[in-house]
């Protein structure tokens, strides 16, 4: 796929404590979903080459959900990691700081249904979901 989205946050906080705070499931379950009507009620991280990632994302309501899923093709552990979704879109997600803030870049191959400017704009409010979580913890 030649066209990628980017998308990026500065977050007040640690390199460390962002990586943690993205990577283990008790702290992804609190953060990932783009809207305060929906939520993420399970999440797994077999953070590992060929490890799976796994987070469970549905409409409060019961309206709708579905199974994020990727398996890790690469990880500088506290670093970057790259996994790869079931439909074999990659993304890669980097953190670059210090001890007191974090730039989180994630660089991904957009799908096909919806548009360039949708994904990019949810994508984004994930992360920025994560942004404001990690911040007030």
């Amino acid at each position: 796929m030649s066209t990628k989205i980017t998308i990026q946050v500065t977050i007040s906080a640690s390199q460390k404590k962002t990586w943690d705070y993205y990577t283990m499931p008790d702290h992804i379950t609190k953060w990932n979903f783009a809207d305060p009507s929906w939520h993420c009620p399970s999440a797994s991280n077999d953070l590992q080459l060929g490890g799976q990632y796994e987070a469970r994302m549905e409409a409060k309501d019961g309206s709708f959900g579905f199974d994020f899923k990727a398996i890790y093709k690469s990880i500088v552990s506290g670093k970057s990691f790259t996994y790869e979704l079931e439909d074999g879109r990659q993304a890669t997600v980097t953190f670059d700081g210090n001890e007191h803030q974090t730039d989180v870049t994630i660089v991904f191959d957009p799908e096909e249904e919806n548009s360039i400017e949708m994904q990019k704009n949810g994508w984004q409010a994930i992360l920025n979901n994560f942004k404001t979580y990690t911040e007030s913890n």
